[in-house]
Order: structure tokens, then sequence, then C-alpha cells
């Protein structure tokens, strides 16, 4: 069989992503991984993500269901929304890459006896009753002490996420199983088994980009680093793979990305920064030949793109990009374009059915 073109990975790639809308268990499910993002421009990336891939999926309703899904808000490469089935995979989380202090475990172990008391505790209540104080956060700005202790604490499999309230993280206490198989061999077959996750959600993917999720799985499964490199050699003996242009192409050996199954449709999409079709921006720019940034932390006098552009894929191309703001039930967006806009009736239509999709999305259920 011939080796696929550059074009034949592209259509593959948005295809195998791209699935028919099917209900948010399967959804999640089929991804494997949702990355999360707090930012609602104009809605969080959570939703964006599977408003493409739930059939009549409305902003919110990740967090509306969560309680009732077996799913779980955690670390793979980022943090996320993925099955619970996984967990086994990434806990217990060993390793961290910034170990407490003495004085920080003893808190912990505070807190955790609270939360178990309480069952359920807000972020405010372990603020109340321990007046942990405030420290600088990853981004710069101030973060109330006991939130940082929570997260930390989470991270590190002693609570989990049980909802949400107003986008805040609700807790309860949480024991996970000791692995059953903890030998070499069963610490091997883990990390093989991330990858794999990794793979599926996000192939094809560029050496280079392979390489680059391995080390990410490293924020997940720090105990497993060095089972990951050793079945990231091993991946790269058993995936599918061709050479183009310089780059090397992995993939799934059970998928066919030369198959006419992945032809594009005419519909246009206004994507998530992390959608899955966008998220490796090396590939992007393999795919549509220019450089897509992601601009919500950088001042606004040096934005190219906006504040929170959404990449704006039509067929089998990303050919620019649309920042949108909503009043009520009215869209505001504006548009950027690559390399031009499209004429003729074709993209317009398209263009206004994604803009009314997108319209019915942001309305309350």
């Amino acid at each position: 069989m011939p080796n696929p073109a550059l074009d034949d990975l592209r259509r593959y790639a948005i295809a195998r992503t791209l699935f028919k809308p099917t209900t948010l268990p399967r959804a999640i499910q089929r991804l494997g991984f949702v990355q999360a993002d707090p930012i609602r421009a104009p809605a969080r990336a959570q939703d964006l993500t599977l408003r493409h891939r739930v059939k009549d999926y409305r902003a919110g309703d990740l967090a509306r269901r969560y309680a009732s899904l077996d799913i779980e808000e955690d670390c793979l490469v980022n943090y996320g929304f993925l099955p619970r089935e996984h967990l086994a995979l990434l806990h217990p989380r060993e390793g961290t890459r910034k170990p407490w202090d003495a004085a920080t475990r003893r808190q912990a172990v505070d807190v955790l006896a609270f939360v178990r008391e309480r069952g359920e505790v807000h972020p405010r209540e372990v603020d109340a009753h321990f007046a942990h104080g405030r420290v600088t956060n990853y981004w710069g700005g101030s973060s109330n002490a006991g939130t940082q202790l929570l997260d930390g604490m989470h991270y590190r499999g002693m609570l989990r996420v049980v909802r949400r309230e107003s986008g805040t993280r609700i807790y309860a206490a949480v024991a996970h199983a000791p692995p059953i198989d903890d030998s070499a061999q069963g610490r091997a077959m883990r990390a093989a088994a991330l990858l794999e996750l990794i793979v599926r959600k996000y192939a094809p993917l560029p050496a280079a980009s392979l390489t680059y999720l391995v080390r990410l799985l490293g924020y997940g499964a720090p105990h497993l680093a060095a089972q990951s490199q050793a079945a990231l050699r091993e991946a790269r003996e058993v995936l599918a793979s061709v050479r183009l242009d310089g780059t090397t192409w992995y993939w799934p050996a059970d998928e066919r990305p030369r198959s006419r199954r992945h032809a594009p449709d005419d519909a246009v999409r206004l994507l998530a920064p992390f959608d899955p079709v966008v998220w490796d921006r090396r590939r992007f720019t393999l795919f549509w030949d220019w450089t897509y940034k992601l601009e919500a932390y950088t001042p606004a006098p040096k934005r190219r793109f906006g504040h929170y552009a959404l990449p704006l894929l039509w067929h089998d191309r990303v050919i620019g990009w649309a920042n949108v703001a909503s009043s009520g039930e009215k869209l505001q967006p504006t548009f950027g374009y690559a390399h031009g806009k499209p004429l003729g009736p074709a993209f317009r239509s398209a263009l206004d059915d994604e803009l009314q999709r997108m319209t019915q999305f942001l309305v309350a259920r």
C-alpha cells in the first residue's frame, strides 16, 4: 500500500477526532482526555471541544453532569477530564517535582482530617478554618494558600473533585488503591498504556511532538518517567510511520490515513485552542503553513490574534481565527485570516451555520 502524503495525514488527523456527535460519556471515552481551561471566551475550552463531538451539547453540560458521570478531573499531559478507569494508570502518584516540606505535610494531614469530617468542602471553608494566608500563584498573582494546598492534595491523590460550584472545585477525600502489579513489568505496562492513550488522542504525530508528549506525561505520571521513555523507544518500532520532507510521523498501526472515509465535509468549525485538531502547534504549522498562538496571557498591545482566538476550520484547512464575544443571545465575532478570506457563497453560508450553532450552544438549558 502506498505511503500517505501530507494531505492524507491532514485529512486523517481531522476526521479521526471530529467523529460523528455521540453521547457525552461516549465522547469522553473516545477522546480519552479533555483538556480544561478556566477562561470563558465565549465558553470554557472543555465545552468548546465537546460541542463538536456531543449531540445537542450546551455550554456547561460537562460541569452540570460531572457528578453523575464515570469521569474525574485529574492530570495527564495537562489538567482536564478523563475516564475514571485511567486513574489506575496515574495513581498512587509518587515522586512529584515539588516535594512538600515538613510544615506543608503537617498542614495537609490536618486539612485531610477536616475534609473527612465534613465529607465535602469548598476552598473557602478550609481558608476560614485554617487561615493559611495568601501566596503567589503560578501566574504571578495572589491566591489563598488553602486553595493552593487543596490543589496539591488533589494532585497527590489525597482528594478528588466531586463537583464544581460556579467554577470552583468542591473536594472530598479519596484513597487510591495500590497497583495490582507494581513490579518492573507492571510499571512498564502502565507506562505503555499511557503512551497509547496519548497517541490515540493526538495522532498522527511528528516525531518531535511524540517525544514532547511523553515528556509531558511526567506531569500526570512522574513516577513512571523512566518507563515512559522505554515505552517511547518501543513505540517507535511498533507504531505505523512515514517520513515526509524530513519529518517522521507516527500513528496507531491499526488505522489507515489514506482511507476515503477521511474525506472532509463542507462545514466551518470554530475550535477550542486545545482541541485535538490544533493542540500540537508543531503539527499545525506543518499542516497549514502558518503559526497560531494562544495569546490570552500576552499583553494586549503585543497580540496578533486577540485574547482567545478560536482556530477556524473549513474543509481540511485551518484558514484563520475568530474572537467571539456574546451579549445575551447575540454573538459578536471578529475574524482574521492567515491567507485571505475565502470568497463566494459556500464559505459565507457555512460560516453563518457555524455561528448559529455557536449561538445555540451558548443558550443555557
